[in-house]
């Protein structure tokens, strides 16, 4: 049996946003029941040069929108980085959730020798659709999920590999 580009990609995405989703509810639980001011969990890093929760969600649902809308060939959907809270954030992964949800296999599958080229600060990007996925889509989806779970147990969550992978 042969594993297919969407299956690849998109129900891995909406699990683990969903997952995301999970951790962000369980975030605003602990700092409601420790009275600790929201936003300051939202804006806490790693170490100085690394991005705070917020904007690690951001990216996160950023990644997984555009490896989606990449691999199907239509325009990446734009989400202004405008989020302050945990309900802002569980609004922005319910949307991205959406547009996951609106694509179709028949969009996806077969991608794998596609031309993918895009922009990342004035650098221009070019992959092949299988290439795009495997090395780098889901690559950075899970580099800045991690970073989010990670700062979250730093904040003294207690968060487990089950939250993060979710039920097997």
């Amino acid at each position: 049996m042969t594993i297919t580009m969407y299956q690849a990609s998109i129900p891995v995405l909406q699990k683990m946003l969903a997952n995301l989703s999970g951790i962000l509810t369980k975030a605003a639980d602990y700092a409601e029941e420790r009275k600790m001011d929201a936003s300051v969990v939202l804006e806490t890093r790693i170490f100085p040069d690394m991005f705070p929760l917020i904007r690690q969600v951001q990216i996160t649902t950023d990644f997984a929108k555009s490896c989606g809308a990449r691999l199907a060939g239509i325009p990446v959907p734009s989400f202004p980085d405008t989020e302050t809270t945990f309900a802002d954030l569980q609004t922005r992964l319910a949307a991205t959730q959406e547009f996951l949800a609106s694509l179709k296999p028949e969009q996806i599958d077969g991608t794998e020798e596609r031309t993918i080229s895009f922009n990342i600060h004035e650098h221009e990007l070019n992959f092949k659709g299988l290439d795009y996925l495997t090395g780098f889509a889901i690559p950075n989806f899970y580099f800045h999920m991690t970073a989010a779970y990670a700062i979250l147990r730093m904040c003294g969550m207690d968060l487990g590999k089950k939250d993060f992978l979710g039920k097997m």
